[in-house]
């Protein structure tokens, strides 16, 4: 399989559940701002500290509202991490690159960029937008269903699926960042009523709030779900599984030996974190240790099979 090849599938793969990711966490923050009272200090603001683009934000526009947040993280081309350019990057990649896959994964990902790119005036208002994210996670869902069905599981599939596993448990560590930097900085004691509720919307946010109460069996409590969204081994988007399916790949590929050696450093030393006696401040170190080897890990990747890197 030639380098440039792998490399598009795999750019496809992490753009796609960007693109989803995206559409997921602006839906359920528009959820949870409606859940929690006045005055808290969750707002549309913390969207940019989890998808880290403060600086860029802060470049462009001077009053962090919703409608300027929402569409610098939904529309704007100026932004390189937007929905809109995710899945635009996702559709240059899958179109030089149809003879890899199934010409239905193309159709899905075209239309879902056509249906985008002509409804972003429905962006303006709320129940538009709810619209808008919906049906964008139905079409990567589509998408990710149809290869997981249809794709042979050779060297393309094996690429699709590092490039996801990597995206899906970085915003995993985000998204349990977000409540950890959150409840540990906030000194408001409101907040901490609504601690639960903050908790349930993380897991909303990866669609593993039934999961949770179907296989901890007990009420939401903020160390239950760190210890469920890092460490169990059977839910597709805790990083624990995310590992196991990279690891899962790699091991199919050449020249995968150093990669092995520092893809189990890096799930060794995440199941030897204990949740239950670290503080919030020494769990928000830990993410980004995490989420700084994730980006070593795809360095190295890109070192191994891809001819050039992209950004």
């Amino acid at each position: 399989m030639l380098s440039r090849s792998a490399e598009r599938l795999y750019w496809l793969a992490r753009y796609l559940e960007r693109t989803e990711n995206t559409a997921r966490l602006i839906s359920v923050t528009m959820n949870l701002i409606y859940d929690l009272p006045y005055g808290t200090e969750v707002g549309w603001h913390t969207l940019l500290t989890i998808c880290n683009v403060d600086a860029a934000f802060n470049e462009r526009f001077k009053i962090p509202s919703e409608q300027n947040i929402s569409r610098f993280l939904l529309a704007d081309p100026k932004n390189p991490s937007s929905l809109l350019s995710s899945l635009s990057y996702a559709r240059e990649n899958i179109r030089t690159s149809r003879e890899l896959m199934p010409d239905e994964a193309w159709e899905q990902v075209n239309k879902m960029y056509l249906y985008a790119t002509n409804n972003l005036d429905s962006l303006s208002n709320r129940r538009g937008r709810v619209i808008f994210l919906q049906k964008i996670m139905r079409g990567c869902q589509r998408f990710t269903g149809f290869i997981a069905g249809a794709m042979s599981r050779n060297d393309s599939y094996r690429f699709i699926s590092l490039g996801r596993n990597i995206e899906r448990a970085d915003m995993t560590t985000r998204m349990i960042d977000f409540g950890t930097v959150l409840l540990a900085e906030n000194p408001n004691p409101v907040m901490r009523e609504y601690e639960n509720t903050l908790w349930l919307n993380v897991l909303k946010s990866l669609s593993a709030s039934l999961m949770y109460r179907k296989q901890v069996r007990q009420r939401i409590k903020g160390k239950e779900v760190l210890h469920f969204l890092l460490k169990n081994p059977d839910l597709p988007s805790s990083v624990d599984h995310c590992l196991q399916e990279i690891s899962y790949s790699i091991t199919k590929l050449p020249n995968s030996e150093a990669l092995i050696t520092l893809l189990n450093n890096l799930e060794q030393q995440m199941l030897s974190t204990n949740i239950a006696e670290i503080t919030p401040t020494e769990l928000h170190q830990i993410l980004d240790n995490l989420q700084a080897e994730f980006n070593a890990l795809h360095l190295k990747i890109s070192e191994t099979w891809f001819s050039n890197q992209l950004e």
